[in-house]
């Protein structure tokens, strides 16, 4: 492949990657491929000084200004950092300080964390605005959800007029880790990594959800003061810290060398901090040489980042054990012999899937070499052949639930197995909460937190158990007390009233949700009426498909779902539908609901549309037979206009409906 060739090949592949990890917090790749990546088009165009591009990304910061939000011009450009990935390449920054700087110059060293950057604007001590970095240029206003970040000082007494701070926006270890068992709970999908989670997070439109995520923010560098008279970093941070901010941990030394060993510890003790860190910054102290030695295009002279390679170790595999997770899924998991890795002890690793293991050849009493992927969960990158002893066999998943003996199925990506019972223990949780969910049976009071007390205390191993406690053995749980008890207790009598719909989207059958609930609701009188369809009779139901179907005949036919069926029959729970058909005049349309509707909620809408035998969806298609538009409407609307179909208004709904 020639030079130009490779070069064109690499930028195409790097302003993919930026996109997906500064635009769409969506990363398919870590952050070390990245920065190699990004280290060889550096080293092809540093040979080829002829072929650098104004819109190369080495001339450039990576991401851009989502349009959802204002754009706002910084004051002060919010620059990158030329990476460093070796000690050889620091002590050349070193030098060329040396060169560049004719007078004495002394270091700081600080933890680079892993987070989003952000402008943070005072006027007279008020925080008036905050923006994201976006392209260092114009970023993005989030000035609201800024003000849910508890550790941001609002108002600062004796500020001076005006003051521009930066920082990095982050979600703590502890936060993430309690986010992601959460929404494991809830049968989400994991966010793959704090950086993602905290980014993802502040640009969410509604400033609740940006509040409910717990994030942090960390302040390293004054980009400007109406004051002036600082002349160090140093300097600079400690006036930060005595304003209320919460500054970045620094050290300060007078050689490049000395940098060394505090960039070590950081590397060393990196798991003990609260937050992900990527690498080291070392920077110059002083303001006036900083002024005087500039910026490139891209990043300023006076500063690097240190990046530490990903840590790769070798251990033995011992055993290779089965756990089954809050949603039925099985992961496979290798217990190796323990191993220091990125500053932790290591002695287990996730192996994903039994593809996974295929692709691996991973065995009992193989060696394996292992890294931290993100720095945080353990894995296994190979298999090292040449170390495998004699008379291994391949290791396969098993084809019933190691926690309850059901049997397991294999998801439609044929990717990960699942556990088909309803009443498995290591489920139990999750189950659990979703039988109490709003969509659900809607049982007031009944989160997950409740849930895990009654579980943890002996009270409930199913959901058919809560229709069986009683309000005396709820009052002794911790929090309840006999007021709360009897709130709980009177929310699930009212749940057995709450009909056929609910209660078969409260089973948590795979592709069932709360519309193809209603849709099965609709078409059966009560839940033995569907118990005793077969899959011909339930795929001519519109939006039942084949594969629906069978998870439908596959719950009910399990032994654990009858028994689960029994018991909640024997307490009362009311098996009939009360889905109201009022006629078919919608039948075979499609409406989608976009904006602010005055007269009705999207779910009262919704449910309209259904009992006239027409469906709801979320997104516009060439199949949409109406698009109903409230106030503040959106690319839907401008979706739907595009492809020629007809908008109503509430008052043209109200007219169809009458």
């Amino acid at each position: 492949m020639d030079i130009q060739r490779e070069i064109d090949k690499l930028r195409k592949e790097i302003n993919h990657h930026s996109r997906l990890y500064y635009v769409e917090d969506a990363p398919v790749i870590s952050d070390y491929d990245f920065d190699m990546l990004m280290q060889r088009l550096k080293t092809l165009e540093a040979e080829h000084p002829e072929l650098v591009t104004p819109d190369s990304p080495t001339q450039r910061v990576g991401g851009q200004a989502l349009s959802k939000f204002e754009q706002v011009t910084h004051q002060v450009p919010l620059e990158s950092l030329t990476d460093v990935f070796s000690l050889d390449e620091l002590y050349a920054f070193g030098e060329r300080m040396d060169g560049l700087l004719s007078e004495a110059h002394s270091y700081t060293v600080e933890p680079k964390i892993d987070g989003l950057s952000m402008s943070l604007e005072y006027e007279n001590g008020v925080f008036v605005r905050g923006a994201t970095r976006g392209d260092g240029l114009i970023g993005e206003n989030v000035t609201e959800n800024l003000r849910t970040v508890r550790s941001l000082p609002l108002r600062i007494e004796g500020a001076p007029e005006r003051l521009i701070v930066r920082g990095e926006v982050y979600m703590s270890k502890a936060v993430f880790r309690e986010l992601n068992a959460r929404r494991e709970i809830n049968g989400e999908a994991l966010l793959a990594n704090p950086r993602n989670a905290a980014a993802g997070s502040m640009r969410q439109l509604d400033p609740k959800v940006a509040a409910s995520r717990k994030l942090d923010i960390i302040c390293f560098n004054l980009q400007y003061s109406s004051d002036g008279g600082y002349t160090s970093h140093a300097q600079t941070l400690d006036a930060m810290k005595s304003m209320g901010f919460p500054v970045v941990p620094y050290q300060r030394y007078e050689k490049i060398t000395d940098c060394v060993e505090r960039i070590a510890w950081l590397g060393e003790h990196r798991d003990e901090l609260p937050y992900d860190m990527d690498g080291a910054v070392i920077k110059i102290d002083s303001l006036p040489q900083r002024e005087m030695l500039g910026s490139t295009a891209k990043a300023p002279r006076w500063a690097v980042a240190f990046k530490y390679p990903p840590e790769k170790k070798e251990s033995r595999v011992l055993d290779v054990v089965v756990q089954v997770g809050r949603t039925g899924v099985l992961t496979p998991k290798v217990i190796v012999e323990p191993v220091r890795l990125a500053g932790t002890t290591v002695s287990a690793a996730t192996l994903h899937n039994q593809d996974n293991i295929d692709r691996l050849d991973l065995r009992i009493g193989d060696t394996v070499l292992l890294q931290k992927a993100g720095e945080i969960i353990p894995e296994v990158l190979s298999v090292n052949r040449d170390k495998r002893p004699d008379g291994t066999v391949p290791f396969v998943m098993p084809s019933v639930c190691p926690e309850c003996g059901s049997p397991v199925v294999r998801d439609e990506d044929g990717a990960a197995l699942r556990c088909t019972s309803p009443e498995c223990p290591a489920q139990r949780l999750r189950n659990i909460a979703h039988f109490a969910s709003r969509e659900a049976m809607d049982i007031d009071g009944l989160g997950i937190s409740v849930c895990e007390s009654l579980i943890n205390n002996g009270l409930v191993s199913s959901a058919a158990d809560l229709y069986y406690l009683d309000a005396k053995s709820v009052a002794r749980l911790d929090r309840m007390g006999d007021k709360s008890a009897a709130n709980l207790m009177a929310a699930i009598e009212n749940s057995k009233s709450a009909g056929l719909s609910r209660l078969v989207c409260a089973f948590g059958i795979r592709q069932v949700g709360q519309k193809a609930a209603k849709v099965l609701a609709s078409h059966f009188s009560d839940l033995d009426s569907l118990m005793a369809a077969g899959e011909c009779e339930l795929t001519a139901i519109p939006d039942i498909g084949a594969i629906t179907a069978g998870f439908i005949r596959e719950w009910f036919s399990l032994p654990q779902s009858q028994h689960l069926i029994g018991r909640l029959r024997e307490a009362g729970v009311d098996f009939t539908s009360h889905e109201e058909k009022k006629d078919d005049r919608f039948a075979g349309q499609t409406f989608v609901l976009t904006g602010t509707l005055t007269r009705y909620t999207r779910d009262e809408a919704s449910a309209i549309i259904e009992s006239f035998g027409g469906k709801a969806s979320g997104s516009v298609s060439k199949k949409t037979s109406y698009v109903l538009a409230g106030e503040n409407a959106g690319s839907k609307l401008t979706k739907a206009e595009s492809l020629g179909i007809r908008i109503l208004s509430e008052e043209e709904f109200e007219e169809m409906i009458r």
